[in-house]
């Protein structure tokens, strides 16, 4: 009951974040959302019925759940908006190690995102 509960509240604010990462640059969505797809198949089958049904979610998490892979279009336009956030951020931070680290995250993302597997996007 509490390994379900704490699955439960740890989907919920996975998705919240990942809500939040559609409109703030520098937080991702789609970890959020896929763990959140995680949490809520052990915690919460409506909830997990409902996040693959949503017409934001349903096909992205379909094509990872089915087939270990996101669109070709959906990876580049999650690398170009992932380094231009990084890029702004890295512009308007103003100490130095930040800067490296916020540079290494990002070519970390960038080799994450580079490597899955991409299905053709469809007509």
């Amino acid at each position: 009951m509490i390994k379900r509960s704490l699955l439960l509240i740890t989907g919920l604010i996975s998705l919240l974040l990942g809500i939040a990462g559609v409109f703030l640059p520098l937080l991702p969505t789609v970890p959020f959302v896929l763990l959140a797809a995680f949490c809520f198949a052990r915690s919460s089958e409506r909830l997990h019925r409902w996040l693959l049904n949503h017409p934001w979610f349903a096909d992205a998490l379909a094509n990872w759940e089915q087939k270990k892979a996101i669109r070709k279009g959906l990876k580049r336009k999650a690398m170009l908006l992932s380094s231009l956030s990084f890029m702004l951020s890295i512009a308007l931070v103003p100490l130095l190690w930040v800067k490296i680290l916020l540079l290494v995250l990002l070519l970390t993302l960038l080799l994450y995102l580079y490597r899955l597997p991409e299905l053709e996007d469809s007509p």
